[in-house]
């Protein structure tokens, strides 16, 4: 597991934080490593063998993409403070350099783990189940002869090899690239190199002919390779291996120095794949000549080098989530339609919202009431403006569309489009473009900050009066991920709420100075201080009433200023359960300090993504709901809200069905230590309480 530092006994931890200040290094985990530490959760997923086969091929293709990530921007982020000599100190103590030093170690073990999983387990496994991934030296004729002819048909006219010698400078090597590096010859003593790129574009598992009820597949780079001679005729072929390049990816937008911030957006997209290299993977026996060049060349040492025994890039093994054999996968399940979304037409939606707040949980209850509502929406004459933010939205959008038909209709339509959002920033571009083509009012974010905040608004004429509608949300607008993550949305049309959202539309399309709100917190004006409030009032109930008890569930834990007034609520005595799928720098259970807090985190088939932030409150319980997370990010540097629960109903179900069901789970849990690892959570009574199941069994 993961950890800030040697793993210490709980007399030493207690020796050693006798009565600390509250922001001591010693009672903070690093957060890189404590996201680290989430990776190896993700990898027990990929190990369980209780967890269908290609759902832990799934869970092997995830970690792939998230260690990815995690070089693209964390590992980025401390060599930039290395090169630019603005170290920063971490909140548990750790110069840049010893924290590279720590993750070098954490990351060599994990892809060792994933790697020794891939090798020994989940291919026989697959191969058990006639899904074979082929070596060359496996091929038979007949499947020889079938990459052949699909190496030169699709293959071969798309492939540029580029040579590198005086006249041919050593080529940009793009980031994520899969890349073959091969050494050739034309017979006198001299070698030369070349490099290949892997075409992204292509599938990278070919599909071969098989028996009767198998399949058999080969990378596509193992056909590369053995078709060289086709890319370099009358040349030998001395050496081939496989590289794979990891760049920083963290977008720098100058944005005082222009006024188009779409403009800058865009080149800084450009430009992400020139920035420098942070990770270079090889083959296990890459020639040190060959490695020497490369590292030279994208300016890397031997410490940026990860050697794998297997294939590069095991983020391509989802290419087998395609395979349609049901009993390898989870079962499927159809999302529970909410009472009052059960026809699509406006009247009923916009009655059923009336008559009461509606939330949803998701994934195990639809997302198609989101897009019943803004279609219906856009189709009813009553409605005269529609108002959203977008940050993820994915390709096929029927949110956009909808819009779209709504100003074509002539309705008001206004749209914050959050072009930095990283990773879809590209995607953001062209759905702002074609929204704007559409007479949509867009707006491209705000110079700064990132607007983050999930929200809807309609405006519909009833009689004389006018009403707001709303949805607001801890998740995005993507039908997509709306199957795989867990999020709640509420459908309100709370007067106070709706005054609300106006105002921060105002703010977000014009000139607005406003920070203060009637029911909303928003960040970064008031989510941080409103959290205060609401635990140092916590902490003073309890201490006049006793009973005191909150309940944190979000995706990261990062924040230092919250992290020490959760001490400090601790210390009162108040009962915290902190459920916390990924990054948590507290330590949990240190005496003195935070004897009272327990940290969970989730892991399970679909990812935890929604936040929820519950105060007993002396039985007047208060839960507020929303985009944000507790890292300094979410509440200093983007647009956040998080909105009041008020329906005594809705309390409820969010405390005894949703939370509670967290807090009881006893499979997808794990417990958290005070050096910052993870322990199974304890069964009792041979009780084996899945939360995600039992919302799949009594939510969907």
């Amino acid at each position: 597991m993961a950890r800030s530092g040697p793993r210490r006994s709980a007399a030493a931890v207690r020796q050693t934080i006798s009565a600390p200040r509250l922001d001591s290094p010693e009672l903070y985990l690093n957060p890189h490593l404590s996201l680290l530490a989430f990776q190896r959760r993700v990898l027990e997923k990929a190990q369980d063998p209780e967890t269908p086969l290609l759902e832990r091929v799934k869970f092997v293709s995830i970690l792939g993409s998230n260690i990815d990530e995690f070089f693209m921007v964390r590992v980025a982020g401390l060599w930039q403070q290395i090169e630019t000599r603005t170290t920063e100190i971490s909140m548990d103590g750790r110069s840049p350099s010893e924290q590279l030093e720590l993750i070098r170690h954490e990351v060599t073990s994990i892809v060792g783990e994933i790697y020794r999983l891939w090798r020994e387990e989940l291919m026989p496994e697959l191969r058990a189940a006639g899904i074979y991934i082929l070596s060359f030296d496996e091929l038979n004729p007949q499947q020889k002869t079938a990459m052949d002819d699909y190496f030169r048909r699709v293959v071969y006219p798309v492939l540029t090899p580029l040579a590198v010698d005086q006249g041919r400078p050593f080529p940009h090597i793009s980031n994520l690239s899969l890349n073959v590096a091969a050494v050739v010859s034309n017979g006198d003593s001299q070698e030369r190199f070349a490099r290949v790129k892997v075409p992204d574009s292509l599938p990278q598992l070919l599909p071969l002919p098989s028996e009767a009820g198998e399949l058999a597949f080969v990378w596509l780079e193992r056909a590369i390779i053995a078709n060289l001679r086709m890319l370099f005729p009358e040349m030998e072929i001395l050496k081939a291996d496989m590289f794979h390049v990891t760049r920083d990816a963290e977008l720098a937008i100058q944005e005082l120095e222009t006024d188009d911030l779409l403009e800058s957006v865009q080149e800084a997209v450009l430009l992400r794949r020139f920035r420098d290299a942070v990770r270079l993977q090889v083959n296990a026996g890459m020639p040190q000549r060959m490695l020497e060049l490369l590292t030279s060349n994208l300016e890397l040492d031997q410490n940026d080098v990860y050697k794998m025994d297997g294939p590069l890039d095991l983020s391509r093994v989802r290419a087998l989530l395609s395979i349609e054999r049901p009993v390898l996968k989870d079962r499927p399940f159809i999302p529970l339609t909410p009472k009052g979304f059960l026809t699509a037409s406006a009247p009923e939606i916009f009655s059923a919202i009336q008559e009461s707040d509606i939330l949803i949980h998701q994934p195990y209850e639809s997302f198609q009431p989101v897009i019943d509502f803004l279609r219906a929406a856009a189709e009813d004459p009553d409605v005269l403006a529609i108002k959203m933010t977008l940050y993820r939205v994915g390709r096929k959008s029927p949110i956009v569309e909808a819009l779209q038909h709504a100003s074509q209709d002539g309705k008001q339509v206004a749209v914050l489009v959050e072009l930095k959002a990283r990773f879809d920033e590209e995607s953001n571009i062209e759905w702002a473009q074609k929204l704007e083509r559409d007479g949509v009012h867009v707006v491209y974010g705000l110079p700064g900050v990132k607007v983050h905040a999930k929200v809807a608004m309609v405006v519909r004429r009833e009689g004389d009066a006018i009403r707001r509608y709303l949805h607001l949300g801890t998740g995005n607008y993507n039908p997509t991920t709306a199957r795989i993550y867990t999020d709640l949305g509420l459908f309100t049309c709370n007067e106070e709420i709706g005054e609300d959202v106006s105002d921060l539309f105002n703010f977000l399309t014009g000139y607005s100075a406003k920070k203060a709100y009637r029911k909303l917190l928003v960040a970064p004006y008031s989510i941080r201080s409103g959290l205060e409030r609401l635990v140092r009032a916590e902490i003073e109930r309890h201490k006049e009433e006793g009973g005191g008890h909150i309940i944190f569930k979000m995706n990261a834990l990062e924040d230092a200023g919250m992290v020490r007034l959760l001490y400090e609520a601790s210390q009162a005595g108040v009962r915290i359960d902190l459920i916390v799928r990924g990054v948590c720098s507290l330590r949990p259970g240190l005496p003195g300090i935070s004897e009272t807090i327990q940290v969970r985190s989730i892991l399970g088939r679909f990812l935890e993504h929604s936040r929820i932030y519950y105060f007993r409150n002396g039985g007047d319980e208060l839960v507020y709901v929303g985009s944000a997370d507790l890292m300094p990010r979410n509440l200093n540097r983007r647009i956040e809200i998080l909105f009041p629960i008020e329906s005594e109903r809705l309390i409820r179900r969010i405390r005894d069905r949703i939370l509670q069901k967290y807090l009881e789970d006893q499979v997808g849990a794990r417990i958290m230590n005070g050096d910052g690892t993870y322990v199974p959570a304890a069964r009792s009574n041979g009780r084996r309480l899945n939360s995600q199941a039992w919302f799949l069994k009594h939510e969907a």
